[in-house]
C-alpha cells in the first residue's frame, strides 16, 4: 500500500457534483492529484487539474498513477475500476454508492487476481491526518498521531476521529470500508493493516448492525492482532428489532436467524475476545489511554 503525499491520485467521474470542490480539498491538504477523468470532457482543466477522456490518457501524460478516486455514477463503477486495474492502478476508492451487487463480484475477482485494493463502494475514502487526503473527509476533525480507526460508517468515523482529537489524541490513518453488502476489502484486511503499521499504536473498530463481520473481526482480533483494539458498535441503545436503512445492512437479515448480525450478537463477540467496547464514542478515548497504559 502506498499512501505518501507523493503518491500520484487520479480522480474519475471528475464532472459529477460537488467533485471538483474535493479536489481541490484534497490538493490544499498535500494531496498529488495530477489529473481527472470525465468522458466527453478531455482538454478542460479545473484550475490546474488537467482532465481527460480516458485514464489511458491520463496515464500517458502524468505516468503510472498510484489510487484513483472513483465519483461515477454506480451504473459505470465497475467500467471505470476496471479500466483503472488495465492500466496499473493497484488502489482504488469508490465514493459511488448503490453500485449493483453483481458488478461488486466481478470487481473484486478481478482485484484479487490483480493484486489492486478496492476500498468502497460508499465509502469517504482514507486520511491520513496532516499527510493526505484521499476522499471526503472533513479535514478539521482530524489530528496527525498514533490511533488507527477502520470504519463500517462513513459520518462515525468523523465523530470518533474529533472524539480523539479533543482529547488530545491524534490519529494515524482514518478508513471507513464502506457499509454496502459487498465491499472491495474488508475489516480483517484494514486490521492487518493497521496492526503492521508503524505509525499505528492502537486501534478502534467502527462496527454497526448487520452482517457478520464484526464478530469475524473479533475473533481475528483475538488470534492475530497485536496491538491494543478498542470497538464501537452504533445501535447499542436502538430499539431491539430496528435495522440501518441501507441496502448492506438489510440485505444482511435475509435467510438468517433473528440473531444474525444484531448489536448483542457483536457485543458477544467482543466479549469473548476481551476487547473493550464502548458504549457512546465519547468514551473511546478513556478506553484507549487504557488499553495504551496497560501494554
Amino acid at each position: 500500500m502506498k499512501l505518501t503525499p507523493e503518491s500520484k491520485v487520479l480522480i474519475q467521474g471528475f464532472e459529477q457534483p460537488l467533485v471538483s470542490n474535493y479536489a481541490q480539498q484534497m490538493k490544499a491538504y498535500g494531496t498529488n492529484v495530477v489529473a481527472g477523468v470525465s468522458s466527453g470532457s478531455g482538454g478542460k482543466k479545473d484550475r490546474d487539474i488537467p482532465i481527460f477522456d480516458l485514464v489511458e490518457q491520463a496515464v500517458t501524460a502524468v505516468g503510472a498513477i498510484d489510487t484513483t478516486i472513483i465519483f461515477t455514477p454506480s451504473y459505470e463503477v465497475l467500467d471505470a475500476a476496471l479500466e483503472a486495474i488495465a492500466f496499473g492502478i493497484r488502489q482504488i476508492i469508490i465514493v459511488s454508492t448503490g453500485v449493483p451487487p453483481l458488478d461488486l463480484v466481478q470487481l473484486v475477482r478481478k482485484a484479487e487476481a490483480c493484486d489492486t485494493l478496492v476500498l468502497g463502494p460508499n465509502s469517504p475514502g482514507i486520511i491520513i491526518p496532516g499527510k493526505i487526503l484521499l476522499g471526503t473527509y472533513p479535514q478539521e476533525y482530524h489530528l496527525p498521531g498514533s490511533i488507527g480507526i477502520v470504519s463500517r460508517s462513513s459520518t462515525l468515523t468523523y465523530e470518533i476521529a474529533r472524539e480523539l482529537t479533543v482529547s488530545g489524541l491524534g490519529q494515524s490513518i482514518c478508513v471507513s470500508i464502506g457499509n454496502d453488502g459487498i465491499t472491495g476489502s474488508s475489516l480483517l484486511q484494514w486490521l492487518q493493516i493497521l496492526d503492521e503499521d508503524e505509525n499505528t499504536d492502537a486501534i478502534v473498530l467502527v462496527g454497526e448492525p448487520g452482517g457478520s463481520s464484526e464478530e469475524t473481526a473479533a475473533r481475528y482480533i483475538a488470534e492475530a492482532i497485536d496491538k491494543p483494539v478498542v470497538a464501537y458498535i452504533a445501535g447499542i441503545h436502538a430499539p431491539v428489532g430496528k435495522n440501518w436503512g441501507h441496502t448492506g445492512a438489510l440485505a444482511a437479515f435475509i435467510g438468517r436467524g433473528m440473531d444474525f448480525g444484531t448489536v448483542q450478537s457483536k457485543l458477544d463477540a467482543f466479549k469473548a475476545a476481551k476487547i473493550p467496547v464502548a458504549e457512546r464514542p465519547s468514551e473511546i478515548p478513556e478506553l484507549i489511554n487504557q488499553a495504551l497504559t496497560k501494554k
